[in-house]
């Protein structure tokens, strides 16, 4: 980011905010340990005798249905939420891009298939689908169940299956215009490979509409893994994440309100400071915001 996209997006006060909560977020996430030794409490083992405490010194934001601290459930449950996100999102920047470089380059047939491959993924109705593989018992497929680096690759693969859509087409319509322009026509006219071409000379000038797109689809992946896990088929107990700490507080809305509130505000306040920095960094990485401005 030059200068003067670095001050645009300075003056986009509510995408700084936000870059500032997400910080803010994720250094606590990393500092989960730290409080946890602080506190002398094991998130993940439950105390029954101490559930639904309210909010106290030993337990600053009180205890869940089973008696563990609802703090620090939170901040590791910020860990897998938001790991989830950022690597679902790039991942399906990588395929997206990828894909999208392909069509642009190489046209014809194989441009027109990867092109209606994304069409119908664009017309299947995205969220009964993603339940629907969530919901296969990896058992009966040879693989391993209930390990949690398995739980989080399972759902970061199936959110990047049809996450990589608008990556794709977004990467192919620049890719088209950049290749037409006189620097790759002459890199072309010289020899250049495919390749080097790709990589030199179109990949550079995606990487800002790449950049905006994957920031906004950070958000859109966090509420996804929210969704199938308060439904019981994302990240499984006792690993916490924001979706089902909702999940086991769906009953106690009356007799533990704060139970449900906390993870809320934050699947709600992650989800919006990630689309307030994608709308800042849109401004600030196109170049007509400035003649707007002015």
């Amino acid at each position: 980011m030059n200068g003067r996209a670095w001050q645009r997006f300075r003056g986009h006060h509510a995408a700084v905010a936000s870059v500032f909560l997400l910080a803010l977020i994720a250094a606590a996430a990393l500092a989960a340990p730290l409080v946890a030794a602080a506190l002398g409490h094991d998130p993940f083992m439950p105390d029954l005798f101490k559930r639904y405490e309210p909010a106290s010194a030993a337990h600053p934001l009180g205890t869940d249905e089973l008696g563990r601290d609802l703090l620090l459930r939170l901040l590791y449950g910020a860990r897998v939420s938001l790991a989830v996100g950022l690597v679902a999102a790039l991942v399906s920047a990588i395929i997206g891009t990828a894909v999208g470089l392909a069509a642009a380059w190489f046209g014809g047939a194989l441009d027109a298939a990867l092109m209606r491959l994304a069409d119908g993924l664009l017309a299947l109705p995205s969220l009964p689908l993603l339940i629907v593989l969530a919901a296969v018992d990896p058992a009966r497929l040879g693989l391993p169940r209930g390990a949690m680096w398995f739980d989080l690759a399972r759902i970061v693969l199936i959110i990047a299956v049809f996450g990589w859509v608008k990556v794709a087409r977004l990467a192919r319509a620049s890719a088209l215009s950049i290749l037409r322009r006189d620097y790759a026509r002459a890199a072309v006219a010289l020899g250049a490979s495919g390749g080097r071409v790709l990589w030199r000379h179109v990949a550079p000038n995606l990487a800002a509409h790449v950049t905006v797109a994957s920031t906004q689809t950070v958000g859109a992946v966090i509420l996804l893994e929210s969704v199938l896990s308060f439904l019981g088929l994302g990240i499984q107990p006792p690993l916490p994440s924001w979706g089902n700490m909702l999940a086991g507080a769906q009953e106690l809305v009356f007799a533990a309100p704060m139970a449900a509130v906390w993870p809320g505000m934050m699947i709600f306040a992650t989800v919006v400071a990630t689309n307030f920095i994608g709308d800042g960094l849109a401004d600030a990485l196109d170049p007509r915001a400035e003649m707007v401005r002015a």
